[in-house]
């Protein structure tokens, strides 16, 4: 019999793509999503994604300034913005820079931009879909159908206690994924909130 695993379900701190935590609320990875702090600009048109070590207990921590980025953003410049240049880094393996129009893919010529696919660290492809199914804002798909994570707004009634109350949840079989996950949901939330 195999083993229950568990999803991890990542509690986004602030519900804003250009700054917040994501920490799984049984604490078994912490992720923070900041402005990279060497980008030329210094503005919040380069990301950087960080995997943490453990929970940060308040906004102002910096111990992500002594650790390599997990993967940087690079959205173009200008008022209506763009996108840029993705860059992951996989220890040992050497970093990996694409653009982002290359990396996340329209699913159809004609189709909208917030249906978009994207090979992972795996090699297996992946789409993002918007309120597509059951409910969530976003929906990540693998190649065969299955739900691989999907991200989910707070409900209005429902309370929220010095958090957004947003959850990103990826799948227990995909978690080794959730880089790749975080990096190419956040492009797409950035695609919707810029209408790219």
């Amino acid at each position: 019999m195999r083993p229950l695993q568990m999803p991890y379900i990542f509690e986004d701190r602030t519900g804003h793509v250009a700054r917040s935590d994501y920490d799984d609320i049984y604490d078994r990875m912490f992720l923070r999503v900041v402005a990279h702090p060497h980008s030329p600009a210094r503005n919040n048109n380069v990301l950087a994604i960080y995997s943490m070590g453990r929970r940060s207990t308040r906004h102002g921590d910096t111990r992500h300034l002594e650790r390599q980025p997990s993967a940087i953003l690079e959205f173009a410049d200008g008022a209506a913005g763009g996108l840029g240049n993705v860059n992951f880094f996989y220890p040992p393996a050497p970093s990996m820079t694409m653009p982002m129009s290359r990396y996340l893919r329209k699913t159809a010529f004609f189709g909208g931009s917030l249906s978009r696919k994207f090979r992972a660290s795996d090699g297996r492809e992946y789409r993002w879909e918007h309120q597509s199914s059951d409910g969530h804002e976003w929906s990540c798909i693998s190649e065969d159908n299955y739900l691989v994570a999907h991200y989910d707004l707070r409900q209005p009634h429902m309370p929220a206690y010095g958090v957004s109350g947003n959850t990103l949840t990826v799948h227990e079989s995909f978690c080794h994924l959730s880089i790749d996950i975080m990096a190419s949901l956040l492009i797409m939330r950035y695609i919707a909130e810029h209408n790219l």
